[in-house]
């Protein structure tokens, strides 16, 4: 069987979703001009490929949406699910020191680069 960089050998893929936070009464929640709130949310999915695991991540994301009543007074808000950002496949076993993600960086200066690194103890919420 040929090697294909889209497939993961080990049948798990690491997929990201977008979130939007909405106040339900708000009359400008499909304003493409206005801020809102989002999170991107970051799951493994065990598929068979990219398009199975792509409807796994977007099932997961739409179970995040149900809407509830939030802040102080208690207003009727939900998150939209906007859609999938990315979808890596997994190459290795998962296990300690397994790696699962990667980013590649433009050449950037030696001191921008190190300000991108953080020291222990500077990750916590």
């Amino acid at each position: 069987m040929a090697y294909d960089k889209n497939i993961s050998p080990v049948g798990w893929y690491v997929v990201s979703y977008l979130l939007r936070f909405v106040e339900l009464a708000d009359k400008d929640n499909e304003n493409p001009e206005k801020r809102f709130l989002a999170w991107e949310n970051t799951v493994l999915v065990k598929a068979r490929n990219l398009d199975e695991a792509y409807t796994k991540g977007a099932k997961i994301a739409r179970a995040e949406t149900k809407q509830y009543r939030g802040g102080p007074s208690g207003v009727p808000v939900r998150w939209i699910f906007e859609g999938v950002t990315t979808i890596l496949p997994i190459y290795e076993k998962l296990a300690d020191g397994a790696e699962i993600m990667w980013g590649e960086h433009a050449p950037r200066k030696l001191k921008t680069l190190r300000r991108m690194v953080k020291k222990k103890g500077d990750f916590a919420q």
